[in-house]
C-alpha cells in the first residue's frame, strides 16, 4: 500500500454535505489537487465523493510550490519569501 493519495477534484459540487467533504480533503473546485496521507479517515472520505474526484496512489508526495494550491506559481512563492 502507497503512503500517500494525490486527490484531484473534476466535478462540481451540487450537495452541501459532499461540499464539506471536499473542503475537508483540502480542495478548493475544480481542477485543485492535493496530497494526502493514505489513512481510513482519508479513505472515507474519498469513498463519500468518489464521483467528484480522481484518486492515485503515490510513495511520497510532489513537493513543487504548485502542489495543492490551485492557482500558484513559482513567481506568488518567490514574492512571499521576499
Amino acid at each position: 500500500m502507497k503512503s500517500h493519495l494525490h486527490v484531484v477534484q473534476i466535478r462540481a459540487v451540487s450537495k452541501r454535505d459532499q461540499g464539506l467533504t471536499i473542503k475537508g480533503l483540502g480542495l478548493r473546485g475544480i481542477h485543485s489537487e492535493v496530497w494526502v496521507k493514505n489513512t481510513p479517515s482519508f479513505r472515507g472520505a474519498i469513498k463519500k465523493v468518489m464521483h467528484l474526484i480522481t484518486v492515485e496512489e503515490s510513495d511520497a508526495p510532489v513537493t513543487s510550490p504548485q502542489a495543492g494550491t490551485p492557482g500558484a506559481s513559482p513567481a506568488k512563492a518567490a514574492a512571499k519569501k521576499k
